[in-house]
């Protein structure tokens, strides 16, 4: 079993991206002493050497979902600022939530779809309006209909049909990709400040 989790320092200033990368840290080694595996799929640099502003972990192993459960919400890295002296806040927020990484994509099959030859009106001929030559194609998986005629042999237009069932199935899936791309970049737009889930501070005075 597995999971996705983004961390995002949101729109906070520069010390949530350094609390980002503290507490990436912290996952990681609280997912191995459990026996989990992570993996950073996608890094987004922060505008300091070595901090992030967000970061998609791959998470796996046995109670992963717990685990994720334990590391979702609004985390607090709790330390001084290490590039303002003199700044009194204490407190740096980052976002942790599960996320769609991959959607399914649907398998394109002549299999799966069902082709009905049928008459159409409109120009082309008396051979056109007589004949079945017309098709109706329809993917099963998904219900895609398409209807064509643009050709007097049945034969091109179920090839005519079949090319453009499987350019629309893939056109859909790619749609379904960029709306789970966009549903995860808004998760940056969503970080609540206070009231964290889960508070970390470092172990020694240094602030590491």
């Amino acid at each position: 079993m597995s999971v996705h989790l983004l961390l995002s320092a949101g729109r906070g200033p520069q010390e949530c991206a350094w609390a980002l990368t503290r507490l990436l840290r912290r996952l990681e080694a609280d997912a191995s002493a459990r026996g989990l595996s992570t993996r950073r799929v996608e890094t987004v640099p922060g505008d300091r050497p070595g901090t992030y502003r967000s970061v998609l972990v791959h998470i796996s192993g046995a109670d992963v979902g717990a685990f994720a459960a334990s590391w979702t919400g609004t985390l607090c890295w709790q330390a001084p600022s290490p590039y303002r002296a003199g700044v009194g806040r204490k407190n740096w927020y980052v976002s942790s939530r599960p996320c769609q990484v991959g959607t399914h994509h649907t398998p394109f099959a002549e299999r799966d779809v069902e082709i009905v030859a049928c008459r159409t009106g409109g120009p082309g001929g008396q051979h056109r309006n007589k004949a079945s030559t017309a098709v109706r194609a329809t993917h099963r998986p998904t219900g895609t209909v398409v209807v064509v005629d643009t050709e007097r042999r049945f034969t091109l237009n179920r090839r005519i049909a079949l090319d453009l069932l499987r350019r629309r199935v893939a056109e859909a899936d790619e749609t379904s990709d960029r709306a789970a791309t966009t549903a995860r970049w808004r998760t940056h737009d969503d970080l609540v400040r206070g009231n964290p889930t889960r508070v970390e501070r470092p172990e020694d005075p240094a602030g590491r």
